[in-house]
């Protein structure tokens, strides 16, 4: 008499069934699949950016970014202990100054936007690590990453402006300070001015890998820092090169970087896994600006999950090799994780 299994699988013999090998054993249940799972994220894996405006109680939200605020420093600083109730490690400042000028002055004033939100978090915030943005385009009145000299963005000059930024941010209390430049040389020189000046222990983490790419359009509204004419190719890598990020790695790690990151994260999975798999270094992927809004356009249009392609984003970059991510849903990613 036939069994129920062969009425209800009649074309299915037990002899064409190899029943040792069955991988849906351990996606049957919520906690089996946690079980296993090869991916973890926390959220001591984020890093939550924040832009610095000058004044009292500004908290202004960038249109295209919806969520992200320019805040003034006394908004950041609550902004930092919320992200620290969140379980996030540190933030990442951007700056926006009350002047701005052809040489970016600017970036290493004392009393500007981003070193007077480090010492207010430091002193009101204690415990969470501090990491500062180095450029010049939020500071300089065309935009651009450097100084201009001969209609030319000026690699050696440039190099010492950002020199005397980084030095600023130590001076303040960074814990890490990060060069998003892309000019030559930059990190062996800020590296030499920070040990130069007794501040040894504070951290590089180099934009190592930054593209020219299309996904930073809502961020030069945030900061404020689009360029008044050309574009920014010259300096910014070609989105179609991987050995030249290899080779930009192992010159910024010469130099003294301890920390190196991959900008932007979703179209460079690939250059991501390459650099830690090489290298095996602490690696950081930057969740860029577009790629935040595309995600959010699509939830308001009701197109996507929103909660679910956050976390399948972030696992994604997470999964490639990336230790910190550097992303604008990092206390939202936090409260899912916790």
């Amino acid at each position: 008499m036939p069994s129920k299994a062969s009425n209800a699988h009649p074309h299915v013999t037990h002899a064409q069934l190899d029943l040792r090998r069955r991988p849906r054993r351990l996606r049957r249940s919520a906690v089996m699949r946690a079980l296993v799972r090869e991916t973890r994220l926390s959220p001591e894996n984020f890093l939550h950016p924040l832009f610095v405006v000058p004044g009292e109680g500004q908290r202004r939200e960038v249109g295209s970014m919806p969520g992200v605020f320019q805040l003034s420093v006394d908004e950041i600083v609550r902004e930092a202990a919320a992200a620290k109730a969140d379980g996030l490690l540190g933030v990442l400042l951007f700056g926006l100054p009350d002047a701005k000028d052809p040489v970016g002055s600017a970036a290493y004033d004392p009393e500007a936007p981003v070193q007077s939100a480090v010492r207010a978090i430091k002193r009101e915030v204690p415990g969470i690590l501090v990491v500062t943005d180095v450029c010049l385009c939020e500071y300089t009145s065309h935009g651009h990453c450097g100084i201009i000299i001969d209609d030319e963005i000026a690699n050696d000059p440039t190099v010492e402006q950002l020199a005397r930024s980084a030095l600023s941010h130590a001076a303040a209390g960074a814990d890490i300070v990060a060069p998003s430049d892309m000019m030559d040389g930059r990190v062996g020189r800020i590296r030499e001015a920070l040990d130069n000046a007794g501040f040894s222990q504070v951290a590089i983490m180099s934009y190592a890998a930054k593209y020219c790419s299309a996904f930073y359009g809502p961020f030069r509204e945030a900061a404020d820092s689009t360029p008044a004419f050309g574009d920014r190719r010259s300096h910014q890598m070609d989105p179609a090169n991987v050995e030249e990020a290899l080779r930009e790695v192992e010159l910024d790690l010469d130099e003294g970087a301890d920390i190196v990151m991959v900008k932007p994260a979703l179209a460079y999975l690939d250059v991501i896994a390459r650099v830690k798999a090489e290298f095996g270094v602490p690696t950081a992927a930057y969740h860029v600006s577009g790629e935040y809004a595309m995600l959010k356009a699509a939830a308001r249009n009701g197109w996507i999950d929103e909660p679910r392609a956050m976390m399948e984003t972030l696992t994604s970059i997470r999964r490639a090799g990336a230790d910190i991510i550097i992303t604008y849903y990092a206390r939202e990613a936090a409260r899912v994780l916790a």
